[in-house]
């Protein structure tokens, strides 16, 4: 036990270390023209250290808006409004998904065509103008395609939805309990069950995307100075192998999103811990304070009744 807290704590004071160290030498780790840089980069976004430096940075920021509360409503303020805008943006890929479902049928089913093509000059077809075509795939690959659509509103909405309150949640005993009790049971919820499980998350999607993107693989257990020695034979080997010959091939892109996903949804939580952590100091007027909900235009909340 008591090894365990010494552990902790040591990790967590070399946390200062470690964050001014990544801060003064980025080209360690950012400059990813050299291989030994990269595999840093990839080692440190799923290690112990940079996980206490995340901690660090959460505690430190915690601290500041205990003392001074307006740093507090301002990080609740700019997380939220960074979910809200990343979510209000990509919920354009819904209709983007419908157009171009509507778009394939058509050239499908009514014209045969077997390819789609983009360019100044695609629609007419003339060969002597293929060189000014700039996208062009089988038709497959746009069908397999919209899958990527319906991820995107999927994973990078997720923040969004949950501000807005639009996610479903059975409220069997906190819909019964006092104003005091549902922030308190909110701020717990926050660091005991989101936080964990996302941290988790991270760790797997951290090194399931970068499986897709290097070769030799990397996986989680393995220690930097293997990493290192990996390094003179590391190079860039992007997934693109679809479910079919002519299918979309930009799988890795799915990793990507999911690793935006749980970014996104981290700091969410911690928007959310510190929204009800204010709410409860500050009492029940300033619930809902400075929060910007959607409506449906006449005063309805958009995501009213999911409860």
């Amino acid at each position: 036990m008591l090894d365990g807290v010494l552990w902790f704590f040591r990790n967590l004071a070399l946390a200062f270390y470690n964050l001014g160290y990544a801060v003064t030498n980025p080209g360690q780790w950012l400059n990813w023209d050299d291989k030994e840089a990269l595999v840093r980069f990839i080692y440190y976004g799923g290690s112990k250290e940079f996980f206490f430096v995340m901690l660090l940075l959460f505690i430190l920021l915690t601290v500041a808006g205990i003392v001074w509360r307006p740093v507090m409503w301002g990080s609740v303020r700019a997380i939220e409004w960074f979910g809200n805008t990343i979510g209000r943006l990509v919920a354009w890929a819904g209709l983007i998904m419908v157009l171009q479902q509507v778009i394939i049928i058509f050239l499908q089913r009514i014209f045969r065509v077997s390819e789609i093509s983009f360019g100044p000059f695609a629609p007419f077809g003339y060969e002597f103008l293929d060189k000014y075509t700039l996208i062009s795939y089988d038709l497959s690959w746009w069908s397999e395609e919209l899958k990527l659509y319906n991820a995107m509103v999927v994973t990078l909405a997720c923040a969004y939805t949950f501000i807005q309150g639009g996610h479903v949640r059975v409220d069997l005993v906190y819909s019964s309990i006092s104003y005091g009790k549902k922030k308190l049971t909110d701020m717990i919820g926050s660091v005991v069950l989101m936080m964990p499980a996302l941290i988790l998350t991270w760790l797997y999607a951290w090194y399931f995307l970068w499986r897709h993107l290097v070769t030799p693989k990397v996986s989680a257990t393995d220690k930097l100075d293997l990493m290192l020695k990996k390094a003179t034979i590391l190079r860039w080997n992007v997934e693109t192998i679809g479910f079919s010959p002519s299918g979309f091939n930009g799988y890795f892109l799915f990793k990507v999103l999911l690793v935006a996903f749980v970014f996104m949804m981290l700091l969410q939580a911690v928007g959310f811990f510190y929204r009800s952590f204010l709410e409860y100091v500050e009492g029940p007027e300033s619930e809902g304070k400075y929060l910007d909900k959607d409506t449906l235009g006449e005063g309805e909340e958009a995501f009213e009744g999911t409860h």
